[in-house]
């Protein structure tokens, strides 16, 4: 398949540049997979369409503040940093910007000097390893000196920095946020497991690679960020529980959905299992663990609406999205939502 194949037109307006007040407030789109029968509603109504024995599984990943600014020691010079992944207990895969003058040798001081760090080595796809040198606790440190790393197409400042996380984050791990879950309230969790839906959290850490525009043409040459996840014990019995008692399993999020199809054997049996996933979801993809999915609108030409359409079909979900413009829903991560049923 061709990359043009999934790209679409979108007003800049439409791109929400904050949260609503009211995370359940959004809009929901809800499309129907087999007939592409669209229905329009408001997220919180999401629990009409939840059945008692059904399995609503989060990602309960928490987003680092992942972007520090700092400045070079030998020039004074200012450069942006990512944090991207953990390597090692102090030594980190990330972002550098501008990257041409961040050199292997050099040292980086943020802050009044509490927290520096030292470039190790380049890295395949563009980033560095470097090692970070303190006193104290990274965390405590980060926290105080670090920005949330907001997705580059959202301009305004952040008023709030748990706006852009999940009401159930709890893994501290990802450069970016589950986008789907910043809908979900604790109210609507409750009234959720009141219905009879077991609510079942896993972790997969976000990296930036999951929202990168694909730049192949041929859309089956582009290649997938690992990203980290884990699925215990007692979540892999519940998503077995609930598919042998004839329930569905609904991801909340494609990080959601890339983590249940790694785990799942081909049978569908989901096993309890943490490591390292590449896996890259496209139409002509058969899935064994995802019968539902709650996503956000995502970017033309990229992974993830590449994912979507493999679970509703190409033609369903840019009709989807052609109807979501004309309807003026909000786009992208802190937009409105969509329920593939």
């Amino acid at each position: 398949m061709k990359l043009e194949e999934f790209d679409y037109n979108l007003p800049e307006e439409l791109i929400a540049q904050e949260p609503l007040k009211q995370r359940d407030q959004s809009r929901l789109m809800i499309l129907h997979k087999d007939t592409g029968k669209i229905e329009h509603r408001i997220f919180k109504d999401i629990i009409d369409y939840l059945n008692p024995g059904d399995c609503l599984v989060l990602n309960n990943t928490r987003v680092m503040p992942a972007r520090l600014y700092g400045r070079r020691e030998d020039t004074g010079g200012k450069i942006e940093v990512l944090l991207l992944k953990r390597v090692e207990k102090d030594k980190w895969e990330v972002l550098v910007n501008p990257g041409r003058k961040a050199r292997i040798g050099e040292r980086i001081i943020f802050g009044n000097g509490e927290l520096a760090a030292k470039i190790l080595s380049h890295t395949d796809a563009g980033g560095r390893i470097i090692e970070f040198e303190y006193s104290g606790i990274f965390e405590e440190i980060l926290d105080r000196l670090g920005e949330m790393p907001l997705p580059h197409y959202i301009k305004k400042k952040l008023a709030d920095k748990e706006s852009y996380q999940t009401v159930y984050s709890k893994v501290e791990g990802s450069a970016a946020a589950p986008t789907a879950g910043l809908h979900f309230t604790k109210e609507l969790l409750n009234n959720i497991k009141e219905k009879g839906i077991s609510i079942v959290y896993i972790t997969l850490h976000v990296g930036l690679g999951t929202f990168r525009p694909v730049k192949e043409e041929n859309i089956e040459e582009h290649k997938m960020h690992s990203e980290y996840y884990m699925i215990d014990g007692l979540s892999a019995i519940t998503i077995n529980e609930c598919r042998k008692k004839g329930g569905r399993i609904i991801a909340a999020g494609t990080t959601s959905t890339r983590t249940l199809e790694t785990a799942s054997r081909p049978d569908g049996i989901m096993e309890a299992k943490s490591g390292w996933t590449d896996m890259y979801i496209y139409p002509g993809y058969k899935f064994k663990a995802v019968d539902c999915l709650i996503t956000n609108f995502h970017l033309p030409k990229s992974s993830l609406i590449m994912l979507v359409s493999a679970l509703a079909g190409r033609e369903r979900i840019l009709n989807a999205y052609n109807c979501a413009v004309m309807n003026k829903y909000r786009f992208y991560s802190f937009g409105d939502a969509m329920f593939i049923v």
